[in-house]
């Protein structure tokens, strides 16, 4: 394994650093300030920032945009996504890419690269018809429209696909849809303007072939945003995550993606890249709280001394060097896998589980570090902590991730005792 990004990426790594230093950096703090005080001021907090869209401009004048399309898209449509940015790089080296986003909350975003938007975009760009590329992925491509997914929901266990209450009936040339959802990242943006809704068609089919995927615009009769989420007490503007109701909702039936029963599918196919995306963003975030700690402890002073030489904290920043270096590898070997192989199922369940509580655990030090400071808005740290917990539960909890490893290693031992319990039964 030779994790060495190409020179492409490494120009596109040291570009995206430059860009973030030079031009997001200097706003973004003020950006974020100017949300808070138009929320406590019950204005619209959720209106997009003229800041943000310069900066969208810029980003996309300089090539740096949709940098998340992957390498080797076929087919009529591979020269209409040039004209639209992307890089066509591997998952290896788009990593150092994501990680560097990672450090600024709007980075993402200012490159066209935020989550659910890559999720979104990638399965339209895998799995998408060509009218349903016409209509949703072209204009999110050109950062025209914004787009939500809507999978989770309040009244089950949504951990497990198998409980989901929503339905997606198909009725003659019509999908119906029904359901309660909530997390719906992206819905709380002014111009989000399509949802992918994830609901039950055949609910006698295999547990993998019940479920379908359906485009859904946000302004179809019967949808309906009932209130937008906190995550630990932050909205998350512009984006943020909202509670959906779908009542009776029709639609043609070539709304859906892919065709009836194939959601299981898509959704594998979705969520390995997006996971790596979101380990590496938060490597970024939690190289961001180190860098944030270590200045922190090495100019504030107390009982005479330097922070960084009282109470073991040399180590403890020493400690997080290494788990942010040793959750790095990981991560690149998930996305080699992934180039290699085409599946790589364990190792990004792997990641999916060490990274989130990782970046928790470096956080949570710096906030310490900072004292009282590290709780306010004045550091990044809080809202970075916000974000490292809730990737705890996004895209799966640990558990169903632990679970997966779990299964992958124990696999052996229990094909070993199965045979010899046969052995012996034979005797």
């Amino acid at each position: 394994m030779d994790f060495s990004p190409s020179p492409r990426a490494a120009d596109l790594t040291a570009a995206v650093r430059e860009f973030i230093a030079t031009r997001i950096a200097p706003v973004e703090s003020q950006i974020h300030a100017d949300i808070a005080r138009r929320r406590l001021a019950g204005e619209d907090s959720w209106a997009v920032d003229p800041r943000v869209t310069e900066l969208q401009a810029a980003a996309r004048a300089e090539g740096l945009w949709n940098l998340f399309l992957p390498a080797g898209h076929e087919g009529p449509y591979a020269e209409r996504y040039g004209t639209r940015g992307g890089a066509g790089l591997t998952n290896s080296d788009y990593a150092p890419v994501a990680e560097e986003m990672g450090r600024s909350f709007l980075a993402p975003l200012v490159f066209n690269c935020n989550a659910p938007d890559t999720g979104n975009m990638e399965v339209l760009l895998k799995y998408g018809s060509a009218e349903q590329k016409d209509r949703w992925l072209d204009p999110l491509l050109a950062g025209e429209i914004r787009s939500a997914f809507l999978m989770t929901e309040p009244e089950v266990a949504s951990s497990d696909a198998s409980t989901m209450a929503a339905t997606a009936r198909i009725s003659g040339d019509e999908v119906v849809l029904d359901g309660h959802k909530w997390w719906s990242t992206g819905v709380g943006h002014p111009d989000c303007r399509v949802g992918i809704f994830m609901g039950v068609t055949d609910p006698d089919a295999h547990r993998y072939l019940r479920h379908s995927m359906v485009l859904v615009p946000m302004d179809a009769p019967g949808v309906t945003v009932e209130r937008m989420l906190t995550a630990q007490g932050m909205f998350d503007e512009p984006l943020g995550h909202g509670e959906v109701r779908l009542e009776g909702v029709r639609l043609p039936v070539d709304n859906i993606i892919a065709g009836p029963g194939r959601a299981a599918e898509i959704a594998q196919g979705r969520l390995g890249p997006g996971r790596v995306h979101h380990c590496m963003r938060l490597i970024g975030l939690a190289e961001l709280a180190l860098d944030l700690a270590c200045r922190r402890a090495s100019e504030r002073v107390a009982f005479g001394k330097p922070i960084v030489n009282l109470g073991g904290n040399r180590e403890r920043l020493a400690e997080a060097r290494i788990a942010i270096d040793q959750a790095r590898l990981l991560v690149h070997h998930a996305a080699w896998k992934l180039d290699t192989d085409g599946q790589a199922a364990v190792e990004v369940s792997a990641i999916k589980a060490a990274v989130p509580r990782m970046a928790q655990q470096v956080i949570d030090m710096a906030m310490q570090l900072h004292g009282g400071a590290g709780m306010s808005d004045d550091f990044p740290l809080a809202g970075a902590y916000a974000t490292a917990r809730a990737l705890r539960l996004a895209d799966g909890p640990d558990e169903v991730h632990l679970g997966v490893v779990a299964r992958a290693l124990l696999a052996p031992y229990r094909d070993a005792a199965a045979a010899r319990t046969t052995a012996e039964e034979s005797r």
